[in-house]
């Protein structure tokens, strides 16, 4: 398998290592966090967008809501894995967005991050910036009916 990195389609692939696992090589739960964090991170910087500078340059800030993964299928050391970000679903002022981490084209994990979006001074409700609504509508509609 070709590892497939594009972080501006939010299109990430990596091979486990004995550190991502368990000890009997089996992957541990917490890897997929750090991966769905620089998927989104990479993504939104590839597109133009730069979380640590959203107040100055779209005039709000992201907070993260919630987070969570399904695990469907076990995974290995060495098993080589995409992770696909996906837009699962866009409000007014909040945003989830979908992870769906394949190995070949089998679903192993969904992993999902729900941001909304807030006012810097006060951290009321903002509405979802255009600029920041675009890029999240870029993304592909999930590809499996899972949910986290």
């Amino acid at each position: 398998m070709t590892l497939t990195h594009e972080p501006e389609k939010g299109r990430l692939g990596f091979q486990l290592a004995y550190g991502d696992t368990d000890t009997v090589g089996i992957a541990y739960f917490g890897i997929y966090y750090r991966w769905m964090e620089r998927c989104y991170s990479t993504w939104l910087y590839a597109n133009g967008i730069r979380s640590g500078q959203m107040a100055d340059d779209l005039g709000v800030v992201t907070v993260g809501l919630s987070s969570g993964a399904r695990y469907v299928d076990t995974v290995e050391v060495f098993d080589e894995v995409v992770c696909q970000a996906v837009a699962d679903r866009i409000g007014e002022s909040s945003y989830a967005v979908g992870f769906e981490f394949t190995r070949g084209e089998t679903l192993v994990v969904k992993g999902q991050m729900v941001f909304a979006s807030r006012n810097p001074a006060d951290f009321s409700k903002a509405p979802i910036p255009a600029r920041l609504r675009k890029v999240i509508e870029s993304l592909p509609s999930p590809a499996f009916d899972v949910r986290v």
